[in-house]
């Protein structure tokens, strides 16, 4: 250390600062207006200082200057000066604030600083040297600060970022707080530009608590409404920050405002927009919250705040507790952010789950709007409760395609001895309805939900089970448990049963009908499940549903047909009828095309018959036959 007239004294930066310098002032940033949220938040964070000082009855020098933060600009000699009336540094602290990195830990920062130099603005102020983010843009930086404390003189700090600086103490009268006055270089002449300097404010400063003006004008008009008392805020305010936050000129569907400060302090103010504000899906990515930390914004979106099935909310959230200059990297690491990560989720579902009891019909809306998105929330086992009994479907039960029922209102319902919640996949409602497999519900009275999206599949073999009720597809339930119920349906159609000789007959039709096919089944058997139709496709035991094997075929490119049990309905008019063009003729090619187009039907069913020609051809030529047969009987000429 050096003296220069017992007034000025040359200080040399510490070695860990000279290579931070070197690599700032050396580089180019695309995002270099972080310094002006780096200065201001250190101004706003002096103001804090001064006012927790006068709120202990210290003694503050100039106790009647108004507390704020003002930026002057001045584009022809391209100078930017930030000046704050906190509290301020004496001598010492300035070298110990400014001369030094703090923080333990500097070789680290350097060394991820050097290696991930295109995200210095995540990495920057990582272990408290934020001040230095301002040699991005700075030639030269001049600092002149006078304490709060009684007597203590003002001094002058001035450093071009090179490798030295100097402190100078002051004789002339100066007020309290500290002033930073930043000469830009040629390629940041911009940053004395109006207009360039508010851009910065409003992004990353917008809601500091202290006022920030450039000139005359301030700039930060926009209230933080998160850290007002919820009882003092209106709706025209929270629908006013909503427009501002989202551009959304629509009203919310829902407000979430809370107030953490246990066993971590946090302010979060979330919406629920009344309309899905990515409706064709092409915006995906572009969800999450804003993180501020003390009303400075860090981070613009951040996905780690929200799981995805969650990412139709729109807010914010504001910690206490997290350091004002944290990187990304560090974010996902910080216990304190993930039990605020964790905190907001847990209210969200909260808030959903009071909506769907409180208002139905407002529930209701938010499903038709989100529920596609709340869906994918099957893997979040940690909530799995609350997720679980805010899904909503379609069923048996409900009067048309728009109402909704939950699996606590299905459980509600459910037969006495029921131990299953049953769903079935279709591309509508009258599709699943006319199924084959639905039939034997139908006829016992059993209610089935009703999926008709893809991912409702993934949804329901995710979750196995709802409290004591496994979840099963129609086309996997065990009979056993579904024969044990009274029919709640009678039929008209009396049909007679069959005698010895011809049960022994069928099950040589039905031997027939498995030669016939071959390998494409297991086997050919009678069916207890179908009442109206003749025939369907029946999964061997342990399997997945129909729905997802059809999934995981497009998945992994599988084309192939899963061999499955052709079950018939021996009472159906058509069995009947092939039973005695069998008794009469055990080689009849009636025998063989019906059970081809049988099978071709329910493969039509089941969505795996991709080419329908023979098919059509083969209706086409029982229709020739039977409109002979049906000109005869009519004696048509």
């Amino acid at each position: 250390m050096e003296q220069n007239n017992n007034e000025t004294k040359q200080f040399e930066f510490k070695a860990e600062v000279k290579q931070l310098l070197n690599i700032l002032v050396h580089s180019l940033y695309t995002n270099r207006e972080i310094f002006i949220r780096e200065l201001i938040s250190n101004a706003s964070d002096a103001l804090d200082k001064l006012r927790f000082e006068s709120n202990k009855g210290t003694e503050i020098e100039q106790n009647d200057l108004a507390l704020e933060i003002k930026l002057e600009l001045d584009d022809k000699n391209n100078t930017l000066t930030i000046t704050d009336t906190g509290i301020g540094m004496t001598e010492e602290e300035i070298v110990s604030n400014i001369g030094t990195i703090a923080k333990s830990g500097s070789a680290e920062f350097l060394q991820q600083l050097k290696e991930h130099q295109n995200e210095v603005n995540n990495i920057i102020g990582k272990f408290g040297v934020g001040f230095y983010s301002v040699f991005m843009v700075a030639d030269k930086v001049e600092l002149i600060t006078k304490s709060y404390k009684k007597d203590q003189p003002a001094y002058k700090w001035i450093s071009d970022g090179l490798g030295s600086y100097e402190i100078t103490e002051l004789k002339e009268k100066t007020n309290r707080g500290t002033s930073i006055k930043v000469f830009l270089k040629d390629d940041a002449k911009d940053f004395a530009q109006k207009y360039r300097v508010e851009q910065g404010i409003k992004k990353h400063s917008n809601f500091i608590s202290f006022p920030i003006k450039v000139g005359e004008d301030q700039i930060n008009t926009v209230t933080a409404l998160w850290r007002e008392p919820k009882s003092s805020v209106k709706k025209d305010q929270y629908k006013e920050f909503y427009t501002f936050l989202t551009y959304d000129s629509e009203e919310p569907l829902e407000i979430i405002h809370k107030s953490v400060d246990a066993p971590i302090q946090f302010n979060c103010l979330l919406f629920i927009p009344s309309k899905n504000m990515d409706m064709f899906g092409f915006n995906r990515e572009d969800y999450g919250l804003d993180l501020y930390i003390r009303r400075v914004l860090i981070q613009h979106k951040n996905k780690e705040l929200l799981p995805e099935y969650l990412s139709f909310v729109r807010g914010v959230v504001d910690s206490e507790d997290l350091p004002l200059n944290i990187s990304r990297e560090t974010l996902q690491e910080n216990l304190v952010f993930t039990k605020i990560a964790n905190t907001v989720t847990g209210q969200i579902l909260t808030t959903l789950t009071q909506l769907a009891k409180d208002d139905k019909e407002k529930y209701t809306q938010f499903w038709n709007e989100h529920g596609k998105i709340l869906k994918m929330g099957y893997a979040d086992y940690a909530n799995r409760d609350k997720y679980m009994d805010l899904l909503r479907f379609n069923s048996s039960n409900s009067l048309n395609a728009k109402e909704y029922t939950s699996l606590a209102e299905y459980v509600e319902r459910k037969k006495e001895d029921q131990k299953e919640i049953y769903y079935m996949f279709g591309a509508s409602r009258e599709a699943v309805a006319m199924d084959p497999h639905v039939e034997i519900f139908k006829r016992k009275g059993i209610e089935i939900l009703y999926l008709y999206e893809p991912a409702d599949e993934f949804v329901m073999s995710s979750l196995g089970k709802y409290n004591d009720f496994n979840i099963v597809s129609v086309d996997q339930a065990d009979l056993i448990n579904i024969e044990k119920f009274e029919d709640v349906e009678s039929s008209d159609k009396k049909v007679e049963e069959l005698s010895k000789d011809d049960s022994l007959q069928m099950n040589s039709l039905l031997s027939k009908m498995k030669e016939y096919l071959g390998e494409r089944i297991t086997e050919v058997k009678i069916s207890s499940r179908l009442k109206d139709s003749p025939a369907c496709l029946v999964n061997t035991d342990n399997t997945m549903s129909a729905s997802m094997q059809k999934i995981m075929g497009i998945v992994n490119k599988d084309n192939a047909i899963p061999k499955k049990i052709m079950e018939i309905n021996q009472d159906h008019h058509l069995v009947r009828n092939m039973l005695k063009i069998f008794k009469n003729d055990t080689d009849d090619q009636f025998i063989k095309d019906a059970t081809e187009q049988l099978y071709d039907s329910s493969l039509l069913l089941e969505g795996y018959l991709s080419d329908p020609h023979k098919l059509v051809s083969r209706i086409n030529h029982l229709l020739a036959e039977s409109s002979e047969w049906y000109t005869a009987t009519k004696n048509i000429k």
